[in-house]
This record gives C-alpha cells, sequence and structure tokens, in this order.
C-alpha cells in the first residue's frame, strides 16, 4: 500500500492522534508538497499535548513554510534582512516569527542552518476589522405587569381588552370576520399618567413579547444606519411573534415629516413602510405608541393601517387616585392616613403628580425629625401640606389640547379628549 495512502487513512481513523499528523506531514514534505504539509502539521498542532512533540512538529512546520516562502520569493529577495532582525514566515493562516536565519537564496535550506531557527511566536496572519456602524439591540422586558398592576384606568382598560388584547385570545373568531390580529395603538395623553405603563401592562395580558424601543436604538449619525436600525428591530418582532413594539415618545422619529430634515424624513418613510408597506406583515405585531403631543405626529402615521387607533389616556379619576396613594406610602412609616381625602383634593393630579406630593412630604418628615431629634410616622396633615406647594401638571397640557380640539378636530381623532374636556370645562 502506498505510504501517503495508509499514513492518511491513519488519522482519519484517529482524527486526535497528533503523531499520525506529524508523521504524514513528513512524507508530504518528503514529496515537496509543501502546503499540504503545512496544513496538516497545523491540524497536528492544535490537537498536540504533548511537549517535545509539539517542538518536533513546530520545527517541522518552520522547515515547510520556510520552503513555501522561499519557493514563491523573487530572484533577489532574501528571507530576512541583513541585520539579522527578527521576521516572519506565512504558515497557513498564521505567521511563524523566526530569529537568527542567515540570509540563503537556495533551493534547499540545509537542516543545520534550520536547527539554528528559534520560534519566538505564533500568531494569527488575519485579524477582524469592525465596521463604523454601531450596533443597536434591543431587549425583550421578562417582567410580567397586568392590569391587576395599574390603578384605575377601568375605561381605558375596557378599551384596551376588546381593542387589542381580545383578538389575540380569539384569533379564530376574528379570523372569520378577516379581523386581522396586531396592527398599531397610538396612547397620548398629559405627562406622567401612566401611557408607558398600561402599554407594558398590555403585553402581559396578552402574554406576548414586550419590547420597549428607545431613541437611542434607532438614530445613527451615520447615513442610512438609523433606517436599518428600525428595519431590523420591526424584523425581530415578526420573528418572535407574538409580541409588541412599543415606542415612547414617538414624535421624536414620527414627526410632521413638513417640520424636518432630510435625514429624519427618511427615518419617518421607513417607519411608515414598516408599519404598513407593500412587502411587510404585521400580523400578531403589536406596534404601540405613547406621545404627549400626538398633533406633532405625522398625519400618515395617524392613518388607517398604521396607527389606526388612538386612546386618550387621561388624568387619573378619584377612584385610581386613591389607589395611587395607597401604592405610593406601602411600606413607608405611615399613620392613618385618608387616602380618600387626598384623592378628593389632587384632582387633575397625575401619577406623577401624586408621587411628587408623598416624596415631599416624606423630606419635610425626615427633616422635621433630624432637626427635632424626635422620631414620627407620616401622617395626612404632612401631605395636605406637601399640596399646598404643588400644582397638577396636567393643566398646561390640557389647556393646549383644548385649542388642537377646538380648532384641529375635523377628523375626529380627538373627540376623546373633546369629551374630556366638555365634562371639566369649569375646572381647566
Amino acid at each position: 500500500m502506498d505510504k501517503l495512502k495508509w499514513l492518511r487513512q491513519m488519522v482519519d481513523q484517529n482524527p486526535n492522534d497528533s503523531q499520525g499528523y506529524f508523521w504524514l506531514g513528513k512524507e508530504l514534505a518528503d514529496h515537496h508538497r509543501w502546503l499540504e504539509a503545512v496544513q496538516t502539521y497545523s491540524t497536528g498542532l492544535s490537537c498536540c499535548s504533548d511537549e517535545a512533540l509539539r517542538n518536533d512538529i513546530i520545527h517541522e512546520l518552520t522547515k515547510a513554510s520556510l520552503q513555501i516562502q522561499h519557493t514563491t520569493m523573487d530572484a533577489s529577495p532574501s528571507i530576512i534582512d541583513n541585520n539579522d532582525m527578527a521576521e516572519s514566515a506565512i504558515v497557513g493562516d498564521c505567521i511563524v516569527t523566526v530569529t537568527d536565519m542567515e540570509q540563503d537564496n537556495l533551493d534547499v535550506i540545509p537542516d543545520m542552518q534550520l536547527e539554528n531557527l528559534k520560534i519566538k511566536n505564533l500568531v494569527p496572519n488575519f485579524k477582524v476589522i469592525d465596521g463604523d456602524a454601531s450596533k443597536k439591540n434591543i431587549k425583550k422586558i421578562n417582567e410580567k405587569v397586568t392590569f391587576a398592576d395599574v390603578a384605575g384606568l377601568d375605561d381605558l382598560k375596557k378599551t384596551i381588552n376588546l381593542r387589542i388584547i381580545s383578538p389575540f385570545y380569539n384569533k379564530g373568531l376574528f379570523a372569520k370576520f378577516r379581523k386581522k390580529v396586531g396592527g398599531g395603538v397610538l396612547l397620548y395623553g398629559p405627562p406622567g399618567c401612566g401611557k408607558t405603563y398600561i402599554a407594558k401592562a398590555t403585553a402581559g395580558e396578552c402574554k406576548a413579547n414586550f419590547y420597549p424601543v428607545h431613541i437611542t436604538d434607532i438614530l445613527d449619525p451615520y447615513i442610512g444606519v438609523s433606517e436599518q436600525n428600525l428595519k431590523a428591530i420591526f424584523d425581530k418582532a415578526r420573528f418572535q411573534k407574538p409580541s409588541i413594539l412599543f415606542f415612547d415618545e414617538v414624535d421624536t422619529i414620527g414627526m410632521s415629516r413638513s417640520q424636518t430634515t432630510s435625514h429624519v424624513r427618511g427615518i419617518i418613510d421607513t417607519f411608515l413602510t414598516e408599519m404598513e408597506g407593500v412587502d411587510t406583515n404585521n400580523d400578531e405585531v403589536l406596534v404601540m405608541a405613547a406621545t404627549n403631543t400626538p398633533w406633532d405626529v405625522d398625519s400618515a402615521l395617524k392613518r388607517p393601517g398604521r396607527f389606526d387607533r388612538l386612546i386618550f389616556v387621561a388624568p387619573p379619576d378619584e377612584k385610581a387616585r386613591v389607589q395611587i396613594f395607597n401604592l405610593k406610602l406601602k411600606g413607608r412609616f405611615v399613620e392613618n392616613i385618608d387616602t380618600t381625602l387626598l384623592a378628593s383634593k389632587t384632582q387633575f393630579f397625575s401619577g406623577a403628580d401624586i408621587a411628587n406630593v408623598v416624596e415631599i412630604a416624606t423630606e419635610n418628615v425626615l427633616e422635621e425629625i433630624l432637626l427635632s431629634g424626635n422620631e414620627r410616622p407620616i401622617n395626612t396633615d404632612d401631605l395636605v401640606m406637601a399640596l399646598q406647594e404643588l400644582q397638577p401638571s396636567t393643566l398646561d397640557w390640557l389647556r393646549t389640547a383644548k385649542n388642537y380640539v377646538k380648532y384641529a378636530n375635523q377628523s375626529g381623532l380627538y373627540n376623546d379628549v373633546e369629551k374630556y374636556l366638555r365634562t371639566y370645562a369649569r375646572y381647566i
């Protein structure tokens, strides 16, 4: 049997036998098949644990690699420079750095010269260079929040349950009526009223993957990368459906195109295409967004087929404010808090406003304790006193919305706000 063939069979049967690779490489080198020898030595080196054998393989590997280098040189070049500085021989995908090599242009390098070679390093002959584009990635939120964790907003919960959650649980029924599952929902209202939290709770009720998207996940200084980031976010949601994408402060990337630069306009155009385009399918992907300024969102985004459902998130009613006070006071050192009284005194206060009331009352009590040295719990009077320092932050928004409802509601998008304002017109 041919010796080469026999050695190949041996290493095929024992792929981790470094000794076999060594002798196969030697045989290949004897036949002047230098490249195959280098590849064989490299394979044997990768699985070699014996130090002596490792040194022998490296020695033979260097001989074979120098033969490859020498045969690819021009007539004049030398293997190293005249100063005997360290040089590198190419070995497959590696560089073997050697020292003390004498210049020689012979076809075959004598063994006595190779014995003087000292292997200095074995390093990769390639490296991966990252592109300039930064890598964006959105993270799935694993924490589950349901409507039970949201104080008040009963009417809003009913609306969301009917228009958003029911399609996820009754796909067959909705398919019978050719009503798709998913779509777009835009939550709008004064700041601090729980738009973000209700979106998170909606995902929990749907048992869907929830992906919050931030402006930093999309924007990039390089032309075209922002659009790619936005498309990648939608592609990930489609791949892991059912899922909910949530864009907070959506007006930052979806504002009216007449008010934007050409760079931002490209992002908006991509957003429109991903929401509903010729080749997009967002079935079982619910796109939710929140904004304090729905009138600044591009009108094409608010048309049917994209954000076709606009839901007004009003300031919490009195019942909800009682629950919010209870939640914010839970776990604090308090005594006999009349949350019903506090709720009656905080009309138009948002959830964030109520949290601020509790924080200010707590700070006042702590200051008193530090000055007097007498420790006491927070009581109702402390919270009422804190209320005197604050005004509801939602009033400015409601007054602004009043003008938009009056002069820019021809399409009826803001009928919910109009109804709310009509109910509380005398207080605003």
